[in-house]
């Protein structure tokens, strides 16, 4: 999302780069705490590997669906956006490939734990391409869906 906004003129560079490493390193940390939590050890290195083409599928819908869900909740009803996106991924963890991970963040952070949420840091690239690429593709949708929205205007 945070890639969306700077692209749509939202956020400066500055603050989207400090978002970016912000959301890193509360990723890695949760991952440790979580760790802690249930007596494992803190500080781990994935093994699990999710590469190939209907994982990296998998990724591209599951972050096309996740942002194409913000953007429109935020033109609909902001407040609900924290609902909408909790209700999204925990549905598309069921009805993706890859188990939803949609955003590079929480990808980098998971290759921190070698339990079967994880992923190998070799299989990272993929998954961050097609996050990439998911983005991109919601970010067109919904500037042409809106696009058309706004021309149709108010329905009698």
């Amino acid at each position: 999302m945070t890639l969306v906004f700077r692209l749509r003129g939202e956020i400066e560079s500055g603050a989207a780069l400090a978002y970016v490493a912000v959301q890193i390193a509360s990723g890695i940390f949760a991952a440790f705490a979580v760790h802690l939590m249930f007596d494992l050890p803190i500080v781990q290195i994935s093994t699990v590997a999710r590469t190939g083409l209907g994982q990296w599928a998998g990724e591209g819908v599951a972050t096309f669906g996740l942002i194409l869900t913000i953007l429109a909740t935020l033109r609909a009803r902001p407040e609900a956006i924290p609902a909408s996106v909790a209700l999204y991924i925990f549905a598309a963890c069921w009805f993706t490939s890859s188990t939803s991970f949609a955003n590079p963040a929480i990808t980098i952070a998971r290759s921190f734990t070698n339990t079967f949420t994880g992923i190998s840091p070799v299989d990272i690239p993929g998954f961050v391409i097609a996050q990439i690429a998911g983005a991109l593709a919601a970010m067109g949708a919904a500037r042409v869906l809106f696009a058309a929205a706004q021309e149709s205007g108010p329905r009698p």
